[in-house]
């Protein structure tokens, strides 16, 4: 009886911690998602009026840049410092990555860098998650919970997914493998997070896939292909940037020069190329895939200005682009293997996303949030199919693989 009480209590206390740091997690990060959002937003409306800024982007480039190598020191690392710590590192992540990562990125955006934006809140809920770790003395695997836990709710609230959040922040540590102590402590903070932000007035736009086909081998066969496909184009876009960022590094090894010559490469090219259609978040992308009114090179140039941009070192993220890419390839697919077009520009969403993170679980649990569980079949056998064909390729160079635990 006293063991069966001492469990109990043990159980209560476990479960009153984690709601209380789960919770305290998710309300700041919730905030620091809206402001991100509606400044986002805000600093679109006003590029896509003065289309003159982009010329401005190598002075972000040098601006940002200078900041990080005077007072950034290890929060360079971005989101492979957030990935390294919830993996067991013993670096802390500083709270001045918040505000260089927030403002960096809405300087991109503003001047119109071709960039995402969950790399910006998983790497704002690391640093939120370890400052209450060092408040309240979390140490060892807890830490490593609770910076997962800050990951979910940055990732949760920026995207309005609190399941695919919260497995995310679990599934991308270690390839196939998802922490279940993390589970409670992770699901808390993005369902709270994500209330939060929705609480405040932020909006996240829904497409439609239209109506789900009925199983066929053959519906099935089709699909492998283009799921090849998807993780094809995620390996591409995985291995482009980290060519591009080794090269540059080699050319130039002074970062500052690096991010603002790297800056005025993707000025001449977005000028002389007319990309001007691929500048910042460029979510029409999204639309025009999802109504048949996509440009058959769309998903080429979103690919070519996010290496650009990300290859220089710009802030931001890299799974909205992803969205972009992988919408914007389906849809050019579908006519040739005979399949509904926003049913493919989904299906396309998802896979690249998934064949880039080696995260297949958590695209799938998206897919459903984002679009409804009548395609839940075809998420996760794109999912999957997509993440064999991108190998070990991936955005993540932190990112642990089965064997390399111990490493």
């Amino acid at each position: 009886m006293a063991e069966s009480l001492e469990e109990v209590q043990k159980a209560g206390k476990y479960l009153v911690t984690w709601i209380f740091l789960g919770s305290l997690v998710g309300v700041v990060m919730g905030f620091l998602s809206y402001f991100f959002l509606t400044s986002l937003q805000f600093v679109t409306q006003i590029r896509s009026g003065s289309p003159w800024l982009l010329l401005g982007l190598p002075v972000v480039g040098f601006i940002f840049s200078f900041l990080y190598v005077r007072f950034g020191k290890n929060a360079i690392g971005g989101n492979n410092l957030v990935i390294r710590q919830a993996n067991g590192g013993n670096e802390k992540i500083p709270l001045r990555l918040i505000p260089l990562t927030l403002f960096g990125t809405l300087a991109t955006h503003l001047f119109g860098g071709s960039v995402g934006r969950e790399g910006t809140a998983v790497q704002m809920g690391g640093s939120v998650a370890d400052f209450f770790s060092g408040l309240f003395h979390v140490t060892g695997i807890k830490r490593e919970v609770l910076i997962a836990s800050g990951m979910a709710a940055g990732f949760s609230s920026v995207f309005g997914t609190p399941l695919a959040g919260t497995i995310f922040a679990l599934e991308v540590l270690v390839v196939g493998k998802i922490r279940s102590e993390a589970l409670l402590p992770a699901l808390i903070a993005s369902l709270v997070a994500n209330y939060v932000t929705l609480s405040l007035g932020a909006n996240h736009v829904h497409y439609a896939m239209g109506q789900a086909p009925d199983f066929s081998l053959l519906l099935m066969g089709k699909l492998f292909l283009a799921a090849l496909c998807f993780g094809l184009m995620a390996r591409v876009f995985a291995k482009s940037i980290g060519y591009l960022k080794k090269f540059y590094t080699k050319i130039w090894p002074n970062p500052v020069l690096r991010q603002t010559l790297g800056a005025v490469i993707v000025v001449l090219f977005f000028l002389l190329l007319s990309g001007q259609r691929y500048e910042g978040l460029s979510t029409e992308l999204l639309s025009d895939a999802f109504s048949g009114q996509q440009h058959a090179i769309d998903f080429v140039g979103k690919l070519f200005y996010t290496v650009l941009s990300l290859g220089a070192g710009f802030q931001g993220g890299e799974v909205t682009p992803l969205f972009e890419i992988g919408a914007t390839l389906g849809a050019n697919l579908a006519p040739i293997l005979a399949i509904s077009v926003p049913f493919l520009a989904g299906l396309g969403f998802i896979g690249v996303f998934a064949g880039a993170t080696n995260a297949p679980v958590a695209c799938f649990l998206m897919g459903i949030e984002l679009f409804g569980g009548d395609y839940a079949l075809y998420f996760m056998w794109v999912a999957v199919i997509a993440v064999f064909a991108s190998g070990k390729a991936g955005i993540y160079s932190a990112q642990i693989f089965p064997g390399e635990e111990s490493l």
